[in-house]
């Protein structure tokens, strides 16, 4: 089942599978973000916004409104601490 990537929670591997705008799409396809590159929600600011992801090696800042338009995949849920 498709979510939002604004929706998705610190720890989780997504698999990106399409953007809802055209202009937001090529500007995060030239930092890494495209269709089917695995991604992970690594940090999420202390107010909710902005979020942090690890896409091709490197750590990229997104807004909210930005995560709300990349429609992604889980693919790996976080480890809960024993």
């Amino acid at each position: 089942m498709d979510q939002r990537l604004s929706e998705i929670t610190v720890g989780t591997s997504v698999l990106i599978k399409s953007f809802e705008k055209d202009d937001i799409f090529l500007k995060l396809m030239e930092m890494g973000c495209v269709p089917g590159e695995v991604i992970v929600v690594d940090k999420v600011a202390p107010l909710g916004d902005p979020i942090s992801i690890l896409v091709a090696g490197y750590h990229l800042s997104l807004r909210l409104n930005e995560a709300e338009n990349i429609w992604v995949e889980i693919t790996a849920k976080p480890q809960l601490s024993k």
